[in-house]
């Protein structure tokens, strides 16, 4: 007769996959309309002049330009992006 104890099942055997949140585009980083900055969880970080904050509170740029952390208080980051001034337009517009 075997003398083996039945094996239980186990309560935590389980995992799920990351979720990929976190800052996207560093400071000084050049990015076009419609990039994603920061994906977060909240509102840890807010959306400045030339960011937008999407349904899932994801702060992405709405024009071309570079991306600027600033604080807005202690526990609050601003997202800002700054346009950058079309240099081959104005070279070419020379009459």
């Amino acid at each position: 007769m075997a003398h083996k104890k039945a094996g239980g099942s186990v309560k935590n055997g389980r995992d799920s996959v990351g979720q990929r949140l976190g800052v996207k585009a560093g400071d000084g980083q050049t990015v076009s309309a419609g990039s994603i900055i920061v994906r977060q969880r909240g509102m840890t970080f807010l959306a400045g002049p030339g960011a937008d904050l999407g349904r899932d509170y994801t702060v992405f740029a709405t024009i071309d330009g570079k991306v600027h952390f600033e604080h807005e208080r202690r526990d609050k980051k601003r997202v800002r992006i700054e346009a950058i001034a079309p240099a081959a337009a104005s070279a070419g517009e020379v009459a």
